[in-house]
């Protein structure tokens, strides 16, 4: 069954440039010009990855509106930001609403295919992991891979894909350092290292929403992060 992706560009000529693109690549396509009819189909059918414009019409941040709206209704559907502006308020903003990836348009489209490619290759990781890999427990710390549920304290974290890969990395070898690198390997990110602090912001966010408390991740200056033993 073909991956099913969301476009929504306001732009017609570019959003049937792209349509025509990753259909010819074995991609479904449903393509919207604006944020209502978007959410509309969104409520209805779920896309398995949705790519998103900033600026849709006379509504500079609609898309970011639109990535909130698609997070209330599901935590693991990927979302790429796909737009013309590239400042760093923009992006780290993209992401604290739970994007996945930040892209502007003047990267190539091979580069737009591999970053959907390594999306969708961590939903496949998820379902085929080893059975004795589908349940990682840390303490409070609980992490099922086959479900995709997280829990601190018995209370469920809402993290979206790549929040939720992170957390794995760090977690599976508590104590151990993961510098930029690693986790971008383990999280199929390519990113720097601005985003990477804006996503364990993030995380950090969320757990001490349960327990404010929590200081299980640790920043080790220089090196990276790391999950306490």
């Amino acid at each position: 069954m073909s991956r099913r992706i969301a476009l929504v560009e306001d732009d017609a000529a570019l959003r049937a440039n792209y349509s025509d693109a990753l259909v010819r690549q074995g991609y479904e396509i449903a393509a919207y010009a604006n944020r209502p009819d978007a959410i509309a189909a969104f409520r209805l059918r779920l896309p398995d990855l949705a790519i998103i414009d900033i600026g849709l019409g006379r509504d500079q941040d609609a898309g970011f509106a639109l990535c909130r709206d698609l997070r209330a209704l599901s935590a693991t559907v990927p979302i790429i930001f796909l737009t013309a502006r590239d400042s760093e308020i923009d992006i780290v903003s993209g992401l604290r609403l739970g994007a996945d990836d930040y892209l502007t348009k003047d990267i190539s489209f091979a580069h737009l295919l591999a970053r959907i490619a390594a999306l969708f290759r961590r939903l496949d990781a998820m379902q085929e992991r080893d059975s004795s890999e589908e349940v990682l427990e840390r303490g409070d710390l609980r992490v099922d891979l086959r479900r995709f549920t997280m829990y601190w304290k018995g209370a469920a974290v809402d993290l979206t894909l790549t929040e939720f890969w992170i957390v794995h990395a760090l977690a599976r070898f508590p104590g151990h350092v993961k510098d930029r690198d690693q986790l971008m390997k383990d999280a199929e990110l390519v990113v720097d290292d601005a985003t990477i602090t804006s996503h364990i912001k993030r995380i950090r966010r969320k757990f001490a929403e349960l327990d404010v408390s929590f200081d299980r991740i640790d920043t080790v200056y220089g090196m990276g992060y790391r999950w306490k033993a």
